[in-house]
């Protein structure tokens, strides 16, 4: 087997685990977004709302550690 078939022989594994970690990423994003939708209006919703607004752009742009760390800091700012 040439170095090509084996590289291309990981790839469904690569895809499964980028899969996974997008619907992590996905599944946060919606929980954060139901808890901002149930905060009261004010400060700390406008804030969440930026950090989420940050993780959607990131999230989109492929970068998931960004994404994580927006998602944490809107969930910080609803408490």
């Amino acid at each position: 087997m040439s170095d090509d078939h084996k590289k291309h022989d990981s790839t469904p594994a690569d895809k499964t685990s980028t899969d996974g970690k997008m619907a992590g990423i996905v599944s946060k994003m919606q929980t954060v977004k139901s808890v901002w939708d149930k905060a009261p209006e004010g400060a700390k919703k406008a804030n969440a709302l930026r950090h989420y607004q940050s993780a959607e752009k990131a999230q989109k742009a492929g970068n998931d550690a960004e994404a994580i760390r927006e998602l944490d800091e809107a969930t910080k700012a609803l408490a």
